[in-house]
């Protein structure tokens, strides 16, 4: 079914954009249309807070600077979901947690900043992992968000970005910005059906959002297609003094990134098995078996790579969660360290296990990630991406402990340990009707190279336009 066809909700951010300048829709009539979906999905929990009054004011303009002949980007008009550690004056930001209830944003983040200038409409905010510190989703003092594929059991959404992988899943939002510092924007992504795309480190500001650690956050789009997640990257990357990272960035970087090159060079290295840091459980292993035959049988040409040392999986995942802990507990500590506040102990005790960590572990670390990363790209050479599982199994059931999914951590995070950019796809599903996805790697600084590859790939796995039965959630 072409997406000029499908209902508005499970159009994609770029279909909707063109319908709206072509006059077949307006800005107010699809916001409405989310809006009122969104305020009949409660089951749902993907939503901290809705701004109904200010996205229908956004919308308002977005339709008279349409009239005046005014366009200001390819997603004008477009509703857009904020993972709820992007700040929004006048609005909450409680990454989360109950220890930030009812607490006001003075500052807009930049890239708010920029969505607003560029003529998206912000819905609302999207329920999130404590503070960011955990990949399956579950928050166990705000409440989780549902896993849309699953109207009866609880299964996990996928996090931190919990809420924005089920928004757009759920025809809640037709595209979201999350935050990804060890898989958070894929997580939730291969979890939900969708596309969900981790930049470079520097290639986006990150100013104005509450932060888990300077090295490693990022912000990333989760999205229906990967043309949708690009032009949402085209708006947002740009150099920003207030975020002296991204001023490190070649400007070519932020130019590229506008256009798409046709076609794709068919070339993939792929991990070996041998080297993947987890084992994959049944049907994981026969989603990645498939992606393989359908890529071979599209005239790909795949490699397997056996990493060297250095860029061992395992390794660079466990790196990955060092630096986060550490960098996580200069925030959190004080926080954690206070019994009175009410925390999630799995919470409280992710952020204390930071300070038991030494600096010099922590500077060795980053010594490993600089030449980790500049052996990566030297790995590669001529191929243009690394092909990996995203996940080692479906959505599960969610446990107290919040432990069913450590191996999501193991696969996603190397890629923000190398500062690399990664995008995970949809490309099948378990015999519980759950997504399973895989992801392409590139090294840092590739990323229009690699939302070219994946592009292509995608169109090979066709997987991106199926979407959940939501009848029992009160949606169509």
């Amino acid at each position: 079914m072409s997406q000029a066809n499908l209902p508005l909700h499970f159009r994609s951010a770029l279909q909707l954009a063109q319908d709206i300048h072509d006059g077949r829709l307006t800005s107010r009539e699809v916001t409405r249309h989310f809006l009122d979906r969104i305020a009949r999905a409660d089951k749902l929990h993907a939503f901290s807070a809705v701004f109904e009054e200010r996205a229908m004011a956004q919308a308002e303009l977005a339709d008279q600077l349409l009239l005046a002949g005014i366009w200001l980007s390819p997603l004008h008009g477009v509703p857009i979901a904020l993972k709820d550690s992007i700040q929004w004056a006048e609005t909450p930001a409680e990454a989360g947690s109950l220890t930030r209830a009812n607490r006001i944003s003075s500052e807009t983040s930049a890239a708010a900043k920029l969505l607003i200038g560029s003529g998206l409409v912000i819905l609302g905010k999207t329920n999130m992992t404590e503070y960011a510190f955990g990949l399956s989703g579950q928050n166990a003092t705000v409440g989780t968000a549902r896993n849309p594929w699953d109207p009866v059991g609880h299964r996990a959404p996928g996090g931190s970005s919990s809420g924005a992988g089920v928004a757009v899943a759920a025809g809640l939002a037709p595209i979201a910005l999350g935050g990804d510092t060890g898989g958070s924007v894929r997580a939730p992504a291969t979890l939900n059906h969708l596309v969900g795309f981790k930049p470079s480190s520097g290639l986006i500001s990150r100013a104005g959002c509450l932060p888990l650690s300077g090295t490693l956050d990022v912000l990333g789009p989760i999205a229906r297609t990967v043309e949708d997640a690009r032009a949402l990257i085209a708006i947002l990357a740009r150099p920003d003094s207030a975020d002296p990272i991204t001023l490190a960035t070649p400007v070519e970087v932020y130019q590229s990134l506008k256009l798409r090159a046709d076609g794709s060079s068919k070339v993939l290295l792929v991990l070996d098995e041998s080297a993947w840091p987890t084992c994959l459980a049944k049907d994981a292993q026969r989603v990645w078996d498939d992606t393989i035959y359908q890529l071979k049988q599209a005239g790909y040409h795949i490699r397997s790579w056996t990493p060297p040392p250095l860029l061992a999986m395992n390794q660079l995942a466990d790196d990955n969660s060092l630096i986060l802990s550490y960098e996580g507990f200069r925030h959190y500590g004080p926080l954690a360290l206070d019994n009175a506040q009410p925390l999630w102990e799995v919470v409280r005790n992710r952020i204390l296990a930071g300070g038991a960590i030494k600096e010099e572990a922590y500077r060795a670390a980053h010594e490993r990630r600089r030449h980790a990363a500049r052996l990566f790209a030297h790995c590669l050479g001529e191929f243009p991406a690394l092909l990996m599982p995203a996940c080692d199994q479906g959505a599960q059931v969610l446990d107290a402990a919040d432990v069913v999914h450590s191996g999501l951590g193991k696969l996603l995070r190397p890629a923000n340990f190398l500062g690399s950019p990664a995008i995970a796809l949809p490309s099948g599903f378990d015999h519980a009707g759950m997504p399973i996805g895989v992801q392409m790697l590139a090294p840092a600084l590739s990323d229009k190279a690699l939302l070219d590859d994946a592009h292509e790939v995608a169109q090979v796995l066709r997987a991106e336009h199926r979407n959940p039965d939501l009848t029992e959630f009160g949606l169509l």
